[in-house]
């Protein structure tokens, strides 16, 4: 099992430090370096000032947002950060989510898979550098009737297949992930429902395709906090926790509600969204059960944590991503050291 690591969203107020963080990644053997956006600071700029500065960890979007731009963009986006960093990029895609679809990008949040699906196939078409044509549901290029011609991408990538993620939660994208990707961004994973809950959706999409698991790349991230009492550092994670279980999307459609709830926090996911939404964020952070933030991390001492990770790569996990937590860089870099020494200790470096 691979160890990645997830640097989050840029403008966080530890920018100089990411990139700290990253080139230690590097050092230590990381195989990947992810960076996410959201309505804040955009991934590609963020990548390529990370690559720029190491030497051998790739580099992946977690995500570059469907709704933020054309595929043919995505397609020159990641030809491009290919190129320039020798063929490290790997190019991670998702929908987002409605209110920031619809409130930020004004792109409507409806049919989501029929429009990953099309997407992720005329970006992996531009990438082929094939002549450009595609009539979807969604797209249909050349636009008809009109001046435009079918064109061919300039930039030629460092390599033939840039590696397609797909950020999956719910089950029929989980199974369209399995089907048309090369890995799946897992989010709250947790190894004691991964099976029911990602992974069998995962296999039955491969399965669809004709493929099995060998080389596709589950890839779940899990925030590390080390020391030695887990309530304490599970109390970290309170309101990271809540924002996503209570308040990220509508009542309607959160899908980390809807992904606790399958995990059988039925009762307990509805009151935290309750009192998130009602506006008492603290109410909501000290509603989630301990349980549910200790399976969605990795918390404790190194020999805790490496056990947990013998549990993920039983269940089937390949890249374990960190989300290394701490207040200064010399806690984040401790951190970052001890997940390779976990991993280590677990028998799986």
């Amino acid at each position: 099992m691979r160890l990645g690591i997830n640097l989050g969203y840029w403008g966080a107020g530890m920018d100089s430090d990411n990139l700290a963080v990253a080139q230690e990644a590097d050092r230590l053997g990381y195989s990947v370096c992810w960076a996410a956006e959201a309505y804040g600071s955009d991934a590609p700029t963020v990548l390529s000032w990370v690559a720029a500065q190491t030497e051998r960890i790739d580099v992946g979007s977690a995500i570059f947002q469907i709704p933020a731009r054309t595929p043919a963009m995505t397609a020159m986006t990641a030809a491009t950060l290919d190129s320039l960093s020798g063929g490290r990029f790997r190019l991670g895609l998702g929908v987002s989510g409605p209110q920031v679809s619809e409130g930020w990008y004004g792109v409507k949040f409806d049919k989501p898979l029929a429009r990953t699906r099309e997407y992720v196939e005329i970006v992996r078409k531009a990438m082929s550098r094939e002549r450009l044509s595609y009539e979807g549901q969604h797209w249909t290029l050349p636009l008809p009737d009109g001046p435009g011609k079918p064109l061919k991408l300039t930039v030629h990538p460092q390599r033939e297949h840039i590696p397609l993620y797909i950020a999956a939660i719910g089950p029929k994208n989980l199974r369209q992930t399995g089907e048309i990707a090369d890995g799946a961004l897992l989010i709250f994973p947790s190894a004691d429902h991964l099976e029911e809950t990602a992974l069998s959706h995962l296999r039955a999409g491969r399965e669809a395709a004709g493929v099995t698991m060998e080389g596709f790349d589950v890839c779940p991230t899990l925030p590390l906090a080390v020391g030695a009492d887990v309530s304490a550092l599970a109390d970290q994670f309170r309101p990271y926790t809540a924002l996503y279980v209570g308040g990220m999307g509508s009542r309607k459609q959160n899908f980390y509600n809807q992904l606790a709830q399958r995990m059988g926090y039925e009762k307990e996911a509805a009151e935290i969204q309750d009192k998130y939404l009602a506006g008492d964020k603290a109410g909501a952070a000290a509603a989630i059960p301990e349980r549910l933030i200790d399976q969605t991390t990795l918390l404790g001492s190194v020999d805790r944590i490496a056990e947990r990770m013998q549990a993920y790569a039983a269940v089937g996990v390949t890249t374990l991503t960190l989300a290394p937590a701490g207040f200064t860089l010399d806690e984040r870099v401790a951190a970052l050291r001890a997940g390779v020494e976990a991993l280590e200790r677990a028998g799986l470096a």
